[in-house]
């Protein structure tokens, strides 16, 4: 079992105090003149709390989790039984009933307090009664049930003193019946509850691990690409190859320091694109026009990365060809709660092209239900020999 938090271990102290003062409120006596509290000097007092305390605790920690809750009915019977007999014997609260002193005294000048004389001035020839019963206004109590008597009259003892059996102590054994419901419930709870915590971190770890394998598919999957222009170009011997590996120096960096968080800097992200299209602008050179458009201002606020790549990779991965000029439309619009990504392009038939199109995308759409759920909008249209993109995130 774990160890009790802090707002936990509040509730067992508030629970055991309150459980502590009711001996002092029940066993008071206002015409003695003596207070509740001389009732925390008997030892009977703590024996009769740490009694039931102790088997709070041993059921609660011990009995039902290595017994109760691994189906080992037959022997936790047994030792509930076995305590409940111990209880029955012992009967604690009798003890602390018998042996408290406000009782005695109460009882005692309740006597004295009586008419010396009134049994003999109503029976004459008759021997004065002696005992209990005398004085009493509602008449003898019954014999059977010592413990509606003097406490006097019980035969001396040790602080476990046992009982006849037949004098049953109804009150400790509720008390007991009471305790080891509680104790039951309070580990079918918290049981519940771990079980519950424990289900809650697995879907967290799971999501964190599967966001964790999107973006490591994504991310090769890119720099791949990137990588292929770049010896294109120096196959070539074109002019802007330095200048494009200076491009992807600076997008691997990206890549490596920053996209392992969940969430960047708009500003990073940003500039992460700008890096990108100007990589491939400088491969694609004159025949392309590639229009993108920020508008808004990205400071202070957070994306989840390359979480726009996808779209834009796929857009100069088919809607790039040499028989005309190739137009690439990307904007971008931050406001205050919204962030507002478009993107199109022509499409055109790649024969040469197999790899597959879908991954890309239907990571992204993972990506995007596990940071942003139900704050989303991802619409594609391919219609008309256009693919155009719209996401739109709550911020």
């Amino acid at each position: 079992m774990q160890r009790f938090k802090t707002p936990t271990f509040i509730i067992h102290v508030a629970g055991w105090l309150l459980f502590l003062t009711f001996p002092l409120l029940f066993i008071n006596n206002e015409q003695s003149g003596q207070s509740s509290l001389l009732l925390l000097a008997s030892p009977y007092y703590w024996l009769f709390c740490l009694t039931y305390i102790s088997m709070f605790y041993v059921n609660a920690l011990l009995l039902v989790p290595r017994l109760m809750f691994k189906k080992r009915y037959v022997f936790y019977s047994a030792v509930v039984l076995g305590l409940f007999s111990f209880v029955y014997y012992s009967q604690p609260y009798d003890n602390l009933l018998g042996h408290n002193k406000s009782v005695m005294t109460a009882l005692g000048a309740f006597q004295d307090a009586q008419p010396k004389g009134l049994n003999q001035s109503l029976q004459p020839d008759k021997t004065p009664d002696v005992g209990p019963d005398v004085g009493m206004p509602f008449g003898p109590l019954p014999n059977e049930d010592l413990r509606m008597q003097d406490p006097n009259l019980k035969r001396p003892g040790g602080i476990l003193d046992l009982h006849q059996s037949e004098n049953i102590d109804v009150i400790s054994l509720f008390i007991f019946m009471m305790i080891m419901g509680l104790s039951i419930a309070t580990s079918t709870v918290q049981r519940w509850q771990n079980a519950e915590s424990k289900v809650v971190k697995a879907e967290a770890e799971k999501a964190t691990a599967e966001l964790s394998f999107l973006k490591a598919q994504i991310n090769p999957h890119f720099l791949f690409n990137t990588l292929n222009n770049i010896y294109t170009q120096s196959v070539i011997n074109s002019q802007h190859t330095s200048e494009s590996i200076m491009k992807l120096s600076n997008i691997m960096r990206y890549v490596t320091d920053d996209v392992t968080q969940d969430f960047v800097n708009m500003k990073d992200e940003i500039d992460c694109v700008r890096d990108y299209i100007e990589l491939q602008q400088l491969r694609l050179g004159a025949d392309a026009q590639i229009n993108f458009n920020v508008q808004g201002n990205p400071e202070g606020k957070r994306i989840a990365p390359l979480i726009f790549m996808t779209f834009i990779e796929n857009a100069f991965k088919y809607g790039v060809t040499k028989k005309e000029r190739t137009v690439i439309n990307i904007n971008l619009s931050i406001e205050a709660n919204k962030i507002d990504f478009t993107c199109e392009n022509k499409i055109y038939n790649h024969k040469f092209n197999l790899e597959r199109t879908g991954i890309g995308i239907a990571n992204t759409r993972k990506r995007l239900e596990h940071l942003y759920p139900e704050r989303f909008k991802l619409n594609i249209n391919n219609g008309n020999e256009m693919f155009s993109v719209n996401l739109c995130v709550n911020c």
